[in-house]
């Protein structure tokens, strides 16, 4: 058996401005730093083996809050990287829905029909092989192991989604708050979901938070 623990990155600038990340490497807020540091506290007494993130920094900070209370290196891949919003990348998600007006509603409608529009802009099942493929690796490379992953809001819920058998029109019925913590075990060959979006390690059960951009 394999036990993932799977976070989303902490708060970022963008994050509270309503702006679309996607790939860009962009930076913790004071409060996501905080936010990184308190799941680092939460996890403290659980035990893992290995730590793995998404290379962008805000991944990669918030894990290592973590990976530092336990004394391991963090490793990264690519396949964990957030999805590709193409031209819709750096720009406010009110923006987006001013000039992609038929595009922005589908992508909330029916987000499994939209590719994202421009060079490199990718689709939910884009995201969901390649997450997938990296889940199905380290299925086989930690097995018997607690891995501790750090990802993003788009490909957290993309793998969600997958694990428990749903099509990505069920994207939007998944939250992910900034440093939630999400438990997934495999074993011989099945998954299955043991904890979903929990912040109790920051203090409330749920944030009430709805983010504009991704």
């Amino acid at each position: 058996m394999v036990r993932i623990i799977l976070v989303r990155h902490g708060e970022t600038e963008w994050n509270i401005e309503g702006r679309y990340q996607g790939q860009e490497d962009t930076h913790l807020s004071p409060r996501g730093l905080e936010q990184g540091r308190l799941l680092a506290q939460g996890l403290k007494d659980i035990p893992f083996d290995v730590c793995v993130s998404s290379p962008l920094e805000r991944s990669f900070q918030t894990c290592s809050f973590c990976a530092g209370l336990h004394h391991l290196p963090v490793e990264t891949d690519d396949r964990l990287l957030e999805i590709n919003h193409g031209v819709w990348e750096g720009c406010l998600a009110d923006e987006i829905q001013q000039q992609y007006p038929a595009e922005f509603a589908l992508w909330h409608s029916e987000p499994q029909r939209v590719t994202m529009p421009g060079a490199g802009g990718e689709s939910l099942e884009d995201v969901r092989r390649r997450v997938r493929a990296a889940f199905d690796d380290y299925a086989v490379r930690f097995a018997g192991k607690t891995v501790l992953v750090a990802a993003h809001d788009a490909v957290n819920k993309a793998i969600i989604c997958d694990l428990l058998g749903l099509d990505m029109s069920h994207f939007w019925q998944i939250k992910q708050d900034n440093t939630c913590i999400n438990v997934l075990e495999e074993q011989d060959g099945k998954w299955r979901l043991v904890l979903l979006n929990s912040t109790n390690h920051m203090g409330y059960l749920y944030s009430g938070i709805e983010q504009k951009g991704l």
